[in-house]
């Protein structure tokens, strides 16, 4: 089984432009290639696992959305870089559907579809939401924000809480040592 890392979209791996519905608009954080090229060259898979409420609020087509990962990806290979996977959860945020995060549907789906050792891998985001989706699914996790603080949440705090995609590079790759 081959660990990954499971990488929340929004604020994450891209600007966080609210509902974004137009892939026109996809703008890459700092940093997003160099991250996933070092996890991915140190033998992690790559997964995208994002929440998006806009779906069911009718404010984000789900062809704009699949188009919008469609790009994404592009983006990504032509860098050399390989996203396992793509996984959304179309659900309003007063779901408790079992993909919508915190719930860990997503990254259980993905593990059993692509053989992943969930032990041995990662969830990186930037809201509590997702750490404890990576915590209720059984992996490591890392906070990426300047937003929430594992201090304000009910939810158990991350292994690591970083400011850039750098540090969260530098976070996996020196467990992996």
């Amino acid at each position: 089984m081959t660990p990954a890392v499971f990488f929340d979209r929004d604020d994450t791996l891209i600007v966080d432009r609210i509902y974004l519905n137009d892939p026109d608009q996809i703008e890459y954080l700092p940093d997003s290639d160099t991250c996933l090229k070092a996890v991915m060259d140190a033998g992690y898979k790559i997964v995208l696992v994002t929440n998006q409420s806009g779906v069911a609020k009718g404010i984000v087509d789900p062809k704009n959305l699949d188009e919008i990962h469609r790009r994404i990806d592009q983006h990504y290979k032509a860098l050399g870089i390989e996203i396992c996977d793509f996984l959304s959860a179309p659900y309003l945020t007063t779901s408790d559907h079992y993909y919508r995060k915190p719930q860990p549907g997503m990254l259980r789906e993905a593990a059993e579809a692509h053989g992943l050792d969930l032990k041995k891998s990662w969830m990186v985001g930037d809201r509590m939401s997702d750490v404890e989706a990576g915590h209720r699914a059984g992996c490591r996790t890392i906070l990426l924000s300047d937003k929430e603080s594992p201090e304000d949440s009910p939810f158990a705090g991350p292994e690591h809480h970083v400011h850039s995609l750098l540090e969260v590079r530098d976070a996996i790759l020196q467990a992996a040592n």
